[in-house]
């Protein structure tokens, strides 16, 4: 898409909240570049912010309104089911702590140096839960045990990441995936991530039910939006801003 089109398409909003860019949300501070292009935007209430979204290409609108949709009915099934599994109540995520849903569409070019750069570079999802369609193109990993292992696409499925939030408000007993994306030299890869996110000012703690004297909370109680600072600036998540602000003293 031309520039002028980039710009007129994610300009309508006078929040800024849709947003489109080459790499990163912080490609002017980045010491490399990602091998990627991302449209991103919130999607509820549908009816308000869809006069925002790009209308390019000409059925945009239409066909992730109609998805988005379902990916909220999906994310909070499944929230009532780790409710229940962590024994949490089944409307925990009721509230605010779910209410800023958003969609990124993110675009692989083939890369003639896959071995240069990545897709995306490790991190862990400042959500409560993304939901992630990847389509049938080789390309996710998640860090487990010290090595790298792909995520091998199945056909009609999700991939489902525990976000960061949702490690904190279980107290650990839930683990953020550490995951990153590599590029291939063959084929384009487009996934689409639907992140479940929390109001700024909400308030991100390990649940009361969750903590006693034999389990003690692990984790700070701190508001979102001052995660999301000391996530930005530390967009690896191994910060010590980050650190500092989530984790208790031992």
């Amino acid at each position: 898409m031309p520039g002028l089109d980039k710009e007129r398409e994610c300009g309508k909003d006078p929040n800024g909240s849709c947003k489109l860019y080459t790499s990163s949300y912080a490609y002017p501070r980045e010491d490399f570049h990602y091998w990627r292009d991302a449209v991103t935007h919130p999607c509820r209430p549908l009816d308000e912010l869809i006069q925002y979204w790009p209308e390019k290409p000409s059925r945009y609108r239409e066909v992730v309104g109609a998805y988005s949709v379902e990916m909220w009915k999906l994310s909070c099934r499944i929230l009532e089911f780790i409710c229940e599994g962590l024994g949490l109540s089944a409307d925990y995520f009721s509230n605010d702590l779910t209410q800023v849903p958003k969609i990124m569409i993110n675009h692989y070019p083939p890369c003639p140096a896959p071995s240069l750069t990545l897709g995306l570079s490790k991190h862990c999802d400042p959500t409560i839960i993304t939901i992630l369609l990847q389509g049938q193109i080789n390309g996710l990993q998640v860090f487990k045990e010290g090595r790298w292992i792909g995520v091998q696409p199945l056909p009609h499925a999700f991939v489902v990441n525990i976000g960061y939030l949702l490690q904190i408000i279980s107290n650990g007993k839930l683990k953020g995936a550490e995951h990153r994306v590599v590029t291939n030299s063959r084929y384009a890869r487009t996934t689409i991530c639907f992140f479940v996110y929390p109001r700024d000012d909400s308030l991100i703690e390990p649940g009361k039910a969750l903590v006693n004297a034999s389990n003690p909370a692990i984790y700070k109680a701190f508001k979102f939006v001052d995660f999301v600072t000391a996530f930005v600036l530390n967009p690896d998540d191994t910060g010590e801003a980050v650190k500092e602000l989530i984790t208790l003293n031992p």
